[in-house]
């Protein structure tokens, strides 16, 4: 192993370091930390959030950054709603409508960034303002389900379905991410735009296919937070894009493209998970203290980026090798 791929590794490991010491030091504090329903909570009260990262993973890892995430769940999450409770639609229907307005928002998007030269910034950023604006005005206020328990009963899972949903979907973009050649090209565009396109890679293709896919990560989020509320709001996920953000990067992503594992973003929201238990079991903490102890994190892990100098081709020119 050389000295590149152990400076590239050394992000991941200090996030699974930070994930271990946080839940030993928890679980020492609190009684009952440990116990197998709190960390199974860790995955489902964080599951939209941990989807909505796996698609920003991508994202990043290609050299962009995607702000309409959070808007698209509350958006998708009124959507499933209405098509549910106001038009009593048949739940696996409105699960693939949903799946594909969300799919549909990121591949506009990714058109927009690819074929006009458009920063992603403000691409996204329209966005997330239409998504948001659009779920508004379709109900601007909160839908609950009452049909709820045939909508969950129509997924045959388990009682904690979004942490279902939420691993299952991690595992998908781990395997997309490591062994596919989508996975391998999304890591030489982020690593260098140019070297790919010359090296012959479908630059254009691949990144419109990143956005459809935090699209569709996005409106899958958005059905899971249907089904943990239950209900559909607008306003949901606000900022979710910003804690998407902050996971991706203490997982160990750079933002400007190339280097990251998916697996280090699910590291990143199992500390959300972690760090949001333990201000519930101390009881005493504003909830606002989550905020704080990521955004220390966050520059923690953004100084160690700097200091190891890591530079973005290691990852890319094994990818292009492969």
């Amino acid at each position: 192993m050389n000295l590149r791929t152990i400076k590239r590794n050394i992000p991941f490991a200090a996030t699974a370091t930070v994930a271990l010491i946080l839940y030993l030091a928890a679980g020492l504090r609190f009684h009952g930390f440990m116990s197998g329903g709190v960390f199974l909570n860790f995955f489902s009260d964080n599951s939209f959030l941990g989807i909505a990262s796996i698609g920003m993973t991508f994202v990043i890892l290609s050299g962009g950054i995607d702000l309409s995430v959070g808007a698209v769940i509350g958006l998708s999450s009124v959507i499933i709603a209405m098509m549910l409770e106001t038009h009593h639609m048949n739940p696996a229907i409105s699960v693939i409508t949903v799946l594909a307005v969300g799919a549909a928002l990121g591949t506009v998007m990714g058109c927009l960034i690819q074929f006009f030269a458009l920063p992603s910034f403000l691409v996204t950023l329209a966005g997330m303002f239409f998504a948001r604006g659009l779920g508004l005005v379709l109900q601007p206020e909160s839908i609950t389900i009452n049909r709820y328990d045939a909508f969950l009963s129509s997924w045959s899972l388990p009682v904690k379905v979004t942490a279902v949903i939420y691993l299952a979907m991690f595992v998908v973009a781990l395997v997309i991410a490591h062994f596919t050649k989508f996975g391998r090209n999304v890591y030489a565009i982020g690593g260098n735009e140019q070297s790919a396109m010359l090296m012959g890679l479908p630059v254009a293709r691949t990144k419109i296919s990143v956005y459809a896919l935090s699209g569709f990560c996005s409106a899958l989020a958005g059905i899971v937070y249907t089904l943990y509320s239950p209900s559909g709001y607008a306003r949901a996920a606000d900022g979710l894009e910003l804690d998407a953000i902050a996971a991706v990067v203490i997982g160990g992503t750079l933002l400007s493209g190339g280097v990251g594992f998916v697996a280090g973003t699910f590291l990143g929201v199992l500390i959300f998970g972690i760090i949001q238990s333990a201000i519930i079991f101390e009881g005493t903490l504003s909830s606002w203290w989550t905020r704080i102890a990521v955004g220390l994190l966050l520059l923690v892990f953004i100084l160690l980026q700097k200091l190891l100098q890591l530079k973005k081709p290691s990852m890319a020119t094994e990818a292009i090798s492969k």
